[in-house]
């Protein structure tokens, strides 16, 4: 028997006495939930918990940061596990394995919301877009109260009280990203670092992937707002920022002023306290020599490049909609190994993707011999609902794919463990991220190219670069000892 709908008339009051502007209609809700929160809070004779869960992207990890600024101010004390009065799952639908981990995990949270009637449970990014899921979300999982796509995170104030007075399934999902609001309380991972959204959406298509379907088109953000959060973001003590959209490269595109992404970078690299720039994702199509040369003269962008190739095979490229093809991509790495020959170059490369021979799996091979990256992430082709490369034909086999992903990885481990010895017995820099989890009496930090260091330190060194000398690499990290 299906629950019964009722529509709580205190929650239409509320609704019906909403403002109509964004940042007012948003605060007005933030201020109705914790009232709210703080009654539930005297009912139950404790802090109402609050836990966000992130799959997928560094956007996604931007936009759960939205989202806990917005319960922290409604009056959630933050839980750092799903044993909480607010569980929200933040999702990705890129790989297969992100949405089974998700669906996996609701298992769970249906057996501990039978143990708390105050518990809550949402729903939202990049899953949440897609139809299907969320029919698969009303009929399997009714016990979820909220479910709400990426283009609803500005309006999760009024979704939160939604979920607070309702009795039923509240599903609100916009299919477009035609507003940009970034005007919203966050609360920030770490103190010292911060990602900050210079675009949404993607318009490459890349026949694999489901994400310009669930983002929607690409869109930039103005860079005076973006300048602005910046500078806003150094003035509360960051010393590193992350630029992030699905294709940085192609940055102010579309606005009335177009700037490019280059532009932007010197611009960004003027903010005092902003001590390190990063980015990502760069697409091999849009790379500019502007932006190599921008890198090459810059003393804060960092000597880390992620230049996702996916194959090293032409024909799978073209098949994959990339809009490059192997020589295109191999003469952009000898233009940014000339000017920046200290440059750490990551990847993204796909195994399995259908109809790749063995002829093409060895023009992968060779590609990234010829490359030597630092370290690449290696992925099995992850057949994804509504995407062209679903339906193509010639699917691989698992067996064989599995066993080509085998090859790929011992050559990407030799290599990279070859290149980081080059570093070992050198002087770097480094920004100290956090005491290490195993031994208390090191510190962990990031050089700039992104490598990882552990040395003696103590907490108060977070947030701090510190010059280090590199004693031994162990692989994929260094033990050092601070100059």
């Amino acid at each position: 028997m299906s629950k019964k709908i009722t529509v709580n008339p205190v929650l239409q009051a509320i609704m019906n006495e909403a403002p109509v502007e964004d940042a007012d209609r948003q605060e007005y809700f933030i201020a109705i939930a914790k009232k709210e929160v703080e009654r539930l809070k005297k009912e139950a004779g404790r802090d109402m918990t609050c836990c966000v869960n992130t799959f997928g992207c560094q956007m996604n990890a931007r936009d759960s940061e939205k989202i806990l600024g917005v319960l922290e101010m409604a009056g959630y004390v933050e839980s750092q596990d799903e044993h909480a009065d607010f569980v929200i799952y933040n999702t990705c639908t890129v790989r297969e394995n992100a949405c089974n981990r998700v669906y996996g995990r609701l298992g769970y949270l249906s057996t501990l919301k039978k143990k708390n009637d105050y518990m809550k449970i949402a729903l939202c990014g990049c899953m949440m877009q897609e139809e299907h899921v969320r029919k698969k979300i009303h009929s399997s999982y009714p016990f979820v109260d909220l479910v709400f796509g990426t283009h609803n995170i500005y309006q999760f104030a009024e979704l939160l009280v939604m979920a607070l007075y309702s009795n039923y399934q509240v599903v609100e999902v916009i299919e477009g990203n035609e507003k940009i609001v970034e005007e919203l309380p966050i609360v920030r991972k770490y103190a010292y670092k911060s990602g900050v959204n210079i675009t949404f959406g993607c318009n490459n298509f890349c026949s694999y992937c489901i994400v310009p379907y669930v983002r929607g088109r690409e869109k930039s953000r103005e860079p005076k707002d973006i300048l602005r959060e910046i500078e806003k973001l150094a003035a509360d003590g960051v010393v590193e920022v992350m630029l992030l959209g699905q294709n940085v490269n192609s940055y102010g595109k579309g606005l009335q002023d177009p700037i490019t992404f280059a532009e932007l970078l010197r611009e960004v690299e003027k903010i005092d306290g902003i001590e390190r720039i990063r980015f990502m994702t760069s697409h091999p199509k849009d790379l500019s020599d502007d932006l190599i040369d921008v890198m090459a003269k810059s003393k804060k962008i960092c000597r880390h490049l992620h230049l996702p190739v996916q194959s090293g095979s032409s024909r799978i490229l073209k098949i994959m909609n990339r809009h490059y093809d192997r020589e295109h991509y191999l003469n952009l790495v000898k233009k940014i190994r000339e000017k920046l020959p200290d440059v750490a170059l990551t990847t993204d490369i796909i195994v399995g993707f259908p109809g790749e021979t063995e002829e093409d799996f060895a023009d992968t091979l060779s590609l990234v011999r010829e490359v030597e990256y630092d370290s690449a992430f290696t992925f099995i082709y992850s057949k994804r609902t509504g995407t062209p490369a679903a339906t193509m034909p010639d699917q691989v086999p698992e067996d064989v794919v599995k066993e080509r992903f085998d090859r790929l990885l011992k050559v990407v481990q030799e290599i990279s463990e070859k290149k980081a010895m080059v570093y070992e017995g050198t002087d770097v820099t480094v920004l100290v991220e956090t005491v290490n989890e195993q031994n208390p009496a090191l510190v962990t930090g990031r050089m700039s190219n992104n490598s990882i260091v552990h040395f003696p330190g103590n907490k108060e060194l977070i947030g701090t670069l510190v010059s280090v000398h590199l004693d031994e690499c162990k692989g994929f990290y260094y033990l050092g000892t601070q100059n």
